[in-house]
Protein backbone atom coordinates (compact mmCIF):
# COMPACT_ATOMS: atom_id res chain seq x y z
CA UNK A 1 0.00 0.00 0.00
CA UNK A 2 1.45 3.40 -0.94
CA UNK A 3 2.43 6.03 1.60
CA UNK A 4 0.24 9.14 1.62
CA UNK A 5 1.58 12.63 2.32
CA UNK A 6 -0.79 15.30 3.50
CA UNK A 7 -1.73 17.68 0.70
CA UNK A 8 -3.08 21.19 0.48
CA UNK A 9 -3.92 23.74 -2.13
CA UNK A 10 -0.93 25.95 -3.03
CA UNK A 11 -2.31 29.05 -1.34
CA UNK A 12 -3.88 27.56 1.79
CA UNK A 13 -4.11 30.30 4.39
CA UNK A 14 -1.36 30.32 6.99
CA UNK A 15 -4.06 30.69 9.63
CA UNK A 16 -4.98 27.03 9.17
CA UNK A 17 -3.04 24.94 11.69
CA UNK A 18 -3.36 21.20 12.26
CA UNK A 19 -1.96 20.04 15.60
CA UNK A 20 -1.15 16.40 14.98
CA UNK A 21 1.28 15.35 17.65
CA UNK A 22 -0.91 12.66 19.20
CA UNK A 23 -1.98 10.95 16.00
CA UNK A 24 0.83 11.49 13.52
CA UNK A 25 3.76 11.72 15.90
CA UNK A 26 4.74 15.18 14.68
CA UNK A 27 6.65 17.53 16.91
CA UNK A 28 4.69 20.65 15.98
CA UNK A 29 1.66 21.84 14.09
CA UNK A 30 1.88 21.93 10.29
CA UNK A 31 0.81 25.14 8.62
CA UNK A 32 0.38 25.81 4.94
CA UNK A 33 3.62 27.74 4.63
CA UNK A 34 5.65 24.63 5.37
CA UNK A 35 6.33 21.53 3.32
CA UNK A 36 3.85 18.86 4.44
CA UNK A 37 5.47 16.06 6.41
CA UNK A 38 4.95 12.43 5.51
CA UNK A 39 2.20 10.68 7.41
CA UNK A 40 3.34 8.58 10.32
CA UNK A 41 0.77 5.87 11.03
CA UNK A 42 0.16 4.04 14.27
CA UNK A 43 -1.34 6.73 16.52
CA UNK A 44 -4.89 6.80 17.78
CA UNK A 45 -6.14 10.38 17.56
CA UNK A 46 -5.42 13.89 16.30
CA UNK A 47 -6.19 17.13 18.10
CA UNK A 48 -7.35 19.43 15.35
CA UNK A 49 -7.31 23.21 15.55
CA UNK A 50 -8.33 25.30 12.56
CA UNK A 51 -8.20 29.01 13.15
CA UNK A 52 -10.15 30.57 10.32
CA UNK A 53 -11.50 34.11 10.13
CA UNK A 54 -15.21 33.88 10.93
CA UNK A 55 -17.44 34.18 7.90
CA UNK A 56 -20.04 36.94 8.01
CA UNK A 57 -22.54 34.35 6.87
CA UNK A 58 -22.05 30.70 6.15
CA UNK A 59 -19.75 28.09 7.65
CA UNK A 60 -16.39 28.66 9.30
CA UNK A 61 -15.39 25.02 8.68
CA UNK A 62 -16.62 22.12 6.54
CA UNK A 63 -15.13 18.65 7.02
CA UNK A 64 -15.80 16.08 4.31
CA UNK A 65 -15.28 12.35 4.76
CA UNK A 66 -16.30 9.15 3.05
CA UNK A 67 -18.13 6.51 5.07
CA UNK A 68 -15.94 3.90 6.76
CA UNK A 69 -15.41 0.30 5.60
CA UNK A 70 -18.65 -1.53 4.91
CA UNK A 71 -19.71 -5.14 5.39
CA UNK A 72 -20.38 -7.36 2.38
CA UNK A 73 -24.05 -7.98 3.18
CA UNK A 74 -26.78 -7.06 2.80
CA UNK A 75 -25.72 -5.68 -0.55
CA UNK A 76 -28.49 -3.08 -0.84
CA UNK A 77 -27.68 -1.24 2.42
CA UNK A 78 -24.73 -2.77 4.26
CA UNK A 79 -23.70 -1.76 7.78
CA UNK A 80 -20.11 -1.04 8.71
CA UNK A 81 -17.67 -3.90 9.03
CA UNK A 82 -15.66 -4.29 12.24
CA UNK A 83 -12.89 -2.30 10.54
CA UNK A 84 -15.42 0.36 9.63
CA UNK A 85 -16.72 0.56 13.20
CA UNK A 86 -13.15 1.09 14.40
CA UNK A 87 -12.64 3.84 11.79
CA UNK A 88 -15.89 5.57 12.80
CA UNK A 89 -14.62 5.68 16.40
CA UNK A 90 -11.30 7.03 15.12
CA UNK A 91 -13.17 9.78 13.27
CA UNK A 92 -14.96 10.74 16.48
CA UNK A 93 -11.63 10.98 18.32
CA UNK A 94 -10.09 12.95 15.47
CA UNK A 95 -12.82 15.60 15.45
CA UNK A 96 -13.68 15.63 19.15
CA UNK A 97 -12.07 19.04 19.73
CA UNK A 98 -12.78 20.63 16.34
CA UNK A 99 -15.86 22.54 17.53
CA UNK A 100 -18.25 20.72 15.20
CA UNK A 101 -21.81 22.08 15.43
CA UNK A 102 -23.68 20.13 12.72
CA UNK A 103 -23.31 16.65 11.23
CA UNK A 104 -24.74 15.68 7.84
CA UNK A 105 -25.08 12.21 6.34
CA UNK A 106 -26.64 10.60 3.32
CA UNK A 107 -29.46 8.23 4.23
CA UNK A 108 -27.60 4.93 4.11
CA UNK A 109 -26.70 2.73 7.04
CA UNK A 110 -22.95 2.90 6.38
CA UNK A 111 -22.86 6.72 6.32
CA UNK A 112 -25.16 7.13 9.32
CA UNK A 113 -23.12 4.59 11.29
CA UNK A 114 -19.90 6.43 10.38
CA UNK A 115 -21.33 9.67 11.76
CA UNK A 116 -22.93 8.08 14.83
CA UNK A 117 -19.96 7.95 17.27
CA UNK A 118 -19.12 11.63 16.67
CA UNK A 119 -22.77 12.63 16.93
CA UNK A 120 -23.14 10.72 20.20
CA UNK A 121 -19.96 12.21 21.65
CA UNK A 122 -21.05 15.76 20.80
CA UNK A 123 -24.76 15.36 21.52
CA UNK A 124 -25.73 16.30 17.96
CA UNK A 125 -28.45 15.03 15.65
CA UNK A 126 -27.46 13.58 12.28
CA UNK A 127 -29.03 15.66 9.50
CA UNK A 128 -29.80 13.80 6.27
CA UNK A 129 -29.09 15.10 2.76
CA UNK A 130 -29.53 13.74 -0.76
CA UNK A 131 -26.16 12.73 -2.30
CA UNK A 132 -27.85 12.66 -5.72
CA UNK A 133 -28.24 16.46 -5.55
CA UNK A 134 -24.81 17.69 -4.51
CA UNK A 135 -25.25 21.23 -5.94
CA UNK A 136 -28.18 21.71 -3.56
CA UNK A 137 -26.11 20.42 -0.66
CA UNK A 138 -23.26 22.78 -1.56
CA UNK A 139 -25.70 25.70 -1.64
CA UNK A 140 -27.12 24.65 1.72
CA UNK A 141 -23.70 24.43 3.34
CA UNK A 142 -22.65 27.83 2.02
CA UNK A 143 -25.71 29.36 3.74
CA UNK A 144 -25.33 27.66 7.13
CA UNK A 145 -23.13 29.12 9.88
CA UNK A 146 -21.11 26.87 12.13
CA UNK A 147 -18.69 23.97 11.74
CA UNK A 148 -19.95 21.04 9.72
CA UNK A 149 -19.08 17.40 9.07
CA UNK A 150 -20.48 15.81 5.91
CA UNK A 151 -20.30 12.02 5.56
CA UNK A 152 -20.61 10.86 1.97
CA UNK A 153 -19.40 8.31 -0.54
CA UNK A 154 -16.41 7.55 -2.75
CA UNK A 155 -18.07 9.24 -5.73
CA UNK A 156 -19.49 12.27 -3.87
CA UNK A 157 -16.92 13.52 -1.34
CA UNK A 158 -14.33 14.93 -3.73
CA UNK A 159 -17.09 16.29 -6.00
CA UNK A 160 -18.68 18.17 -3.10
CA UNK A 161 -15.33 19.77 -2.26
CA UNK A 162 -15.14 21.10 -5.80
CA UNK A 163 -18.73 22.35 -5.77
CA UNK A 164 -17.97 24.31 -2.62
CA UNK A 165 -15.06 25.98 -4.39
CA UNK A 166 -12.46 23.87 -2.62
CA UNK A 167 -9.69 21.75 -4.06
CA UNK A 168 -10.27 18.35 -5.63
CA UNK A 169 -7.87 15.42 -5.42
CA UNK A 170 -9.53 12.90 -7.71
CA UNK A 171 -12.27 10.39 -7.07
CA UNK A 172 -11.74 8.22 -4.00
CA UNK A 173 -10.79 4.63 -4.79
CA UNK A 174 -14.00 2.73 -4.04
CA UNK A 175 -12.36 -0.58 -3.12
CA UNK A 176 -10.03 0.49 -0.32
CA UNK A 177 -9.61 4.26 0.20
CA UNK A 178 -11.45 5.21 3.38
CA UNK A 179 -9.00 7.54 5.10
CA UNK A 180 -9.32 10.90 3.32
CA UNK A 181 -10.38 13.82 5.52
CA UNK A 182 -10.98 17.20 3.84
CA UNK A 183 -10.86 20.41 5.89
CA UNK A 184 -12.38 23.40 4.09
CA UNK A 185 -12.25 26.94 5.48
CA UNK A 186 -13.74 29.97 3.70
CA UNK A 187 -11.50 32.38 1.88
CA UNK A 188 -11.91 36.03 2.88
CA UNK A 189 -15.02 37.49 1.33
CA UNK A 190 -14.71 40.07 -1.42
CA UNK A 191 -16.75 43.23 -0.70
CA UNK A 192 -19.90 43.36 -2.76
CA UNK A 193 -20.04 39.61 -3.44
CA UNK A 194 -22.25 36.91 -1.99
CA UNK A 195 -21.12 35.18 1.23
CA UNK A 196 -18.71 32.27 0.68
CA UNK A 197 -18.52 33.14 -3.04
CA UNK A 198 -14.73 33.23 -2.83
CA UNK A 199 -14.69 29.49 -2.20
CA UNK A 200 -12.78 27.47 0.36
CA UNK A 201 -9.17 26.76 1.14
CA UNK A 202 -8.63 23.02 1.43
CA UNK A 203 -6.37 20.77 3.49
CA UNK A 204 -6.44 17.00 2.91
CA UNK A 205 -5.13 14.66 5.59
CA UNK A 206 -5.31 10.91 6.15
CA UNK A 207 -6.74 9.53 9.37
CA UNK A 208 -6.49 6.06 10.86
CA UNK A 209 -4.45 3.22 9.46
CA UNK A 210 -5.35 2.01 5.99
CA UNK A 211 -7.26 -1.15 6.77
CA UNK A 212 -7.88 -0.31 10.45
Amino acid sequence: MPSFPMRSTPMVSATIALSMTAFFGLGSAWTSGEAPPELTRGGSMVATTLEAPPAQNGPSLVVLVRHAEKAEAPADDPPLSRQGEARARALARTLADAGITRIHSSDTRRTRDTAAPLAAALGLEIELYDPRDLPAMADRLRALPGRHVVVGHSNTTDVLSGLLGGATFGEIVEAWEYNRLYFLTPRPEVPGTAPASAGFETVLIRFGDQGV
